[in-house]
């Protein structure tokens, strides 16, 4: 695609990498077969290459409007069009930067400035995430259906284990997981822990950045960047072989460090690094796969559960992580369902949920159809965000396969 940027961003390094990714595109709209909003909405702007289109012409200085913030808002930017992709477009980018142009030239109603204010700040801040949410929790019986079904219910607490071994990797604890679903990351801990490796979760390490940077906070979202590897570099030096992330969606994002510092001279480098240390839980226990094998085969039951695995896109699409989660929990004796179109989104994409209620819920809905169409006992999945969108759902257990994966091993 030929591109010729306005002066307001050419030279610039979002105008470079803007037109790095446009040259890529070839307009041969693959991407829009497998764009879960198009597929609702059947709308060329509501699907890629329309939205490549409008950032492209924004970017070449044409009139940006409120049409052009409503595509790209409806973007869940769950990268299932770059997994189609035959060029290599990275699209997340290019939206991003579009986002961010139309959000420094379009002024929002007082209502969604306040309301994407309050997730920006609210969110991303555990002290002020947690109490809020166990008070949530505690008047849950109470609240109307649309609250409710945004709160899990209070999880009977399972200890870490967290012994010394000279194996060591660092654990990002996020900013919502450990108040929703607390167990995840003891639950990762403790089968590591069989595996001879120990888990430290770095005193002030806190929020990836992602919520920042979807909602136009670049510099909020570098911040925290800065922040988690400031936390995290000396452990870093020490030894730590590697940095394990349970929430997929907070995972995709650490591998975005490298490219959000990459001008930055005091930790472009650093960030490089972390970039190549940060790896789902899959991809460390797939390379374990000898020791956890055989720790399964001492612990698996004979009855064989049935159970329908989500794949968040920010798993499969994201991270590139196919295949390995299955196959654990198909060595761990569960016997998995079939799900139809398991590469589109369940809807809940980071903040979207609450940012386009109507589109969010009937692509859960859709979802859910596919997941319980093998009547699973339970639905597994790899992000706090679509867990707690599912079962939101359903009454059907949804929790992090990690979970189900420590319960197998026993104790």
């Amino acid at each position: 695609m030929q591109t010729n940027l306005a002066d307001f961003i050419r030279g610039t390094p979002d105008g470079d990498t803007a037109d790095a990714i446009l040259r890529k595109c070839v307009h041969c709209g693959f991407c829009t077969a497998t764009c879960p909003t198009y597929q609702l909405l059947g709308d060329e702007l509501d699907g890629p290459r329309g939205r490549i289109y409008l950032i492209k012409q924004l970017l070449e200085g044409a009139d940006v409007t409120e049409k052009t913030q409503r595509h790209l808002d409806r973007c869940l930017t769950c990268r299932s069009c770059e997994t189609t992709c035959p060029s290599g477009v990275e699209y997340h980018r290019l939206v991003d930067i579009g986002r961010a142009v139309v959000a420094a030239r379009v002024a929002r109603p007082a209502g969604q400035r306040f309301l994407r204010f309050a997730l920006r700040e609210g969110l991303t801040r555990g002290w002020l995430f947690g109490p809020a949410y166990k008070l949530g929790q505690f008047f849950r019986p109470l609240l109307p259906s649309s609250l409710k079904a945004k709160v899990l219910p209070k999880q009977k607490s399972v200890s870490a284990i967290r012994r010394d071994h000279p194996r060591r990797m660092l654990m990002l604890a996020g900013c919502v997981q450990p108040s929703m679903s607390p167990n995840i990351n003891a639950a990762a801990a403790r089968v590591l822990d069989r595996l001879g490796i120990a888990t430290i979760e770095a005193e002030g390490a806190g929020c990836c950045g992602a919520v920042r940077l979807h909602l136009d906070d670049h510099e909020g979202a570098r911040m925290d960047a800065r922040r988690n590897i400031d936390a995290w570099w000396p452990h870093i030096e020490a030894g730590a072989e590697g940095i394990v992330v349970t929430a997929s969606g907070c995972g995709a994002h650490v591998l975005e460090y490298a490219h959000l510092l990459e001008n930055d001279p005091a930790y472009a480098a650093k960030a490089a690094r972390v970039t190549l240390l940060a790896r789902d839980i899959a991809e460390v226990l797939a390379g374990e796969q000898g020791a956890l094998v055989a720790l399964l085969q001492k612990s698996v039951p004979v009855t064989r559960r049935k159970l329908a695995f989500h794949s968040p896109c920010s798993l499969q699409h994201g991270l590139k992580v196919r295949g390995a989660v299955e196959s654990i929990l198909q060595a761990a004796g569960f016997e998995l369902t079939p799900v139809a179109d398991g590469h589109l989104c369940c809807g809940s994409a980071g903040t979207y949920s609450v940012l386009q209620p109507e589109l969010s819920l009937k692509l859960r809905d859709n979802k859910l159809g596919c997941l319980q169409a093998g009547a699973p006992e339970a639905i597994a999945s790899a992000n706090i965000g679509c867990i707690a969108h599912l079962q939101a759902g359903t009454p059907t257990p949804v929790s992090h396969w990690i979970e189900l994966l420590d319960r197998q091993l026993g104790s």
